[in-house]
């Protein structure tokens, strides 16, 4: 005996474009995050601390990989949960 799968219909197929078009974007923003802190890491300046030993150098993409994580997590949270998608 065969079966035969129904017919996709044409609005769960814009709702799934929609879905892959969202999570496109999202990884693309994520990606931009990350290569800014890289940018930053390779030409951006140093944050320098004076203390009573002597001058401190930290570099900057340490700050900024901290709010890069932060980000991350803000824009994978909302751009990859798909509530309606049952």
């Amino acid at each position: 005996m065969a079966t035969a799968t129904p017919p996709v219909t044409s609005g769960s197929r814009e709702r799934r474009a929609r879905f892959v078009v969202s999570e496109v974007w999202t990884s693309l923003a994520i990606s931009v995050i990350w290569l800014v802190v890289l940018v930053d890491a390779l030409f951006g300046p140093d944050l320098i601390v004076n203390n009573a030993s002597g001058f401190t150098k930290l570099p900057s993409a340490i700050f900024l990989a901290v709010f890069a994580w932060l980000a991350t997590r803000v824009v994978a949270k909302y751009g990859f949960d798909h509530p309606d998608d049952a």
